[in-house]
């Protein structure tokens, strides 16, 4: 593969799974030939028929053995093991390309395919999968990070160039900040989804009705503003310093779902701390706001226990 445009790679992916089939797609639709890929569930034979049409199903050995490019798209447990259970089988060989797709490890986890002979690259890419056909094009818009043997400038100009060609934008990660980075990115977006379905579901709890189509524009401005201004986009109660509103919040959530509360707590508690080191809270104000946070839980009324009547 030279310093432009990559050579021309059979790709075997392991395996049709969300993220696997959409790379595999997107490096097909660069003119590689992906040659196999494997899966075994239903949701997998229908994913490869639709993303990889065409391609046969077969072994995870057999695809690693018959590529020049092998992507190991399985979730972040499965790979030590896989990667193990494949070098011990004898199915890689020195000059191929070894990829993994998880956010949570560097090139380290290849080290049994490495001794092989093998290139190893992470390529993460910062982006949710549906698994269908819409998420190729989606490729195009977000980044992918890149993690190579530290030192070894080639393998790292490889890993971008298999990025580009997905249409993504390359960012490279050291193999030592890679649990950090995946844990980064895993706090704001899954914890996001967590943060926007309690906010719904507590609408519709109250009996207002369409809760999503109520909330979009607000949540929608507030990303846009965190991406843009940083800790000046923040808004609301906690920000103002307004401790008695906090109070009001913690009783109603209190009432009607107590962990839901806790996670306002402790949410609106980091929200405080950052607020005044932004300078956007005045500190007797931010002292206001962190004791109503640090008062206990009052216990929901359950009314009159007497069983007497008026």
């Amino acid at each position: 593969m030279g310093a432009g445009r990559p050579a021309r790679l059979t790709v075997g992916v392991v395996s049709a799974g969300r993220v696997g089939s959409v790379v595999g797609a997107a490096w097909a639709a660069a003119g590689h030939h992906v040659t196999a890929t494997s899966g075994v569930s239903r949701a997998s034979v229908k994913r490869a028929a639709a993303l990889l049409p065409g391609v046969p199903l077969l072994p995870p050995d057999e695809v690693v053995a018959g590529s020049a490019l092998a992507l190991l798209a399985v979730p972040d447990d499965v790979l030590p093991g896989l990667v193990r259970g494949l070098a011990a089988a004898g199915c890689f060989r020195p000059g191929q390309i070894v990829v993994h797709t998880s956010g949570a490890h560097g090139v380290a986890v290849l080290a049994p395919a490495t001794e092989q002979g093998v290139l190893p690259l992470a390529l993460h890419p910062v982006m949710t999968f549906t698994g269908r056909v819409e998420d190729v094009a989606r490729l195009a818009g977000c980044s992918v990070g890149v993690t190579a043997a530290a030192g070894d400038e080639a393998a790292w100009s490889v890993g971008e160039a298999l990025v580009v060609e997905m249409g993504a934008e390359p960012v490279r990660i050291a193999d030592d900040v890679r649990p950090l980075y995946h844990a980064a990115l895993a706090h704001g977006a899954n914890h996001l989804v967590t943060l926007v379905r309690d906010c719904i579901d507590t609408l519709e709890r109250a009996g207002i009705s369409p809760a999503d189509r109520l909330v979009a524009p607000l949540l929608s401005a507030a990303l846009d503003n965190a991406l843009r201004h940083g800790d000046r986009a923040l808004t609301g109660p906690v920000a103002r310093g307004d401790a008695e509103t906090v109070r009001m919040h913690l009783r109603e959530l209190g009432d009607v779902d107590p962990d839901l509360a806790q996670t306002y707590r402790v949410l609106a508690g980091r929200t405080a701390r950052r607020a005044l080191a932004a300078g956007l809270l005045p500190e007797h104000a931010a002292k206001d706001v962190l004791g109503a946070l640090d008062e206990p839980p009052t216990t929901p009324s359950t009314g009159d226990t007497t069983g007497e009547t008026s």
